[in-house]
């Protein structure tokens, strides 16, 4: 059976979890890191040497980084369903997924830290200021591509949607001033009709 570790309010397990379920992926799930712990233990550190989450144990093969997870389980378990068949639409999709993580997620991260998880006498509103401003930015190109397909991944919904699904939850529910980017509010209320999103996305943002 496929095991995941990873506790499910990180961006990065929330897409495996999401994919999977997607996928209909029988597997464990074994909350690790933060509160949870497991991840300096030694047999953890065998398997990921980085101390992250999420890592996957799969009929005894072991991957870590998050995208890289998703490839493998659409590629292994999706017969490439959502992957794409046609190599530039998977090359469009998988260019998002990139993107995400390149691009976004560090703003994102300095927002989200500074104005919902950290405990509010450690807030630093300067650094999240800055970190909505760059977000701001960078959702301004994802809606300026949603304005030409219903989904990253091109007509259907795929891979390039599910990093940046599990950005657009946290934030349309945080409590920031937000500008109207009305193609991204659209794909995100397509995406919360789907079951594995609403399971894995859509929870608690601490």
């Amino acid at each position: 059976m496929l095991t995941i570790w990873g506790r499910q309010n990180s961006t990065n397990v929330k897409k495996v979890l999401w994919c999977a379920d997607e996928l209909g992926i029988d597997y464990e799930h074994i909350n690790a890191g933060g509160p949870f712990g497991v991840v300096n233990t030694p047999e953890y550190r065998a398997m990921n040497p980085n101390g992250l989450v999420p890592c996957i144990r799969d009929e005894g093969f072991v991957l870590w980084e998050s995208n890289a997870i998703v490839r493998y389980l659409c590629t292994k378990y999706g017969a490439g369903a959502l992957l794409g068949q046609d190599p530039a639409q998977r090359a469009r999709a998988e260019q998002w997924m990139d993107w995400a993580t390149s691009s976004l997620a560090a703003p994102y991260r300095d927002l989200f830290l500074n104005a919902v998880r950290l405990p509010v006498e450690q807030r630093k509103q300067d650094v999240a200021e800055k970190g909505l401003q760059a977000c701001i930015s960078q959702f301004g190109i994802v809606d300026a591509a949603l304005s030409k397909t219903p989904f990253l991944s091109g007509d259907v919904f795929g891979v390039g949607d599910i990093p940046l699904g599990c950005f657009a939850y946290s934030w349309f529910e945080m409590p920031i001033e937000r500008p109207q980017f009305p193609h991204l509010q659209a794909w995100y209320q397509r995406l919360t009709q789907r079951p594995s999103y609403r399971k894995n996305v859509m929870i608690a943002l601490t």
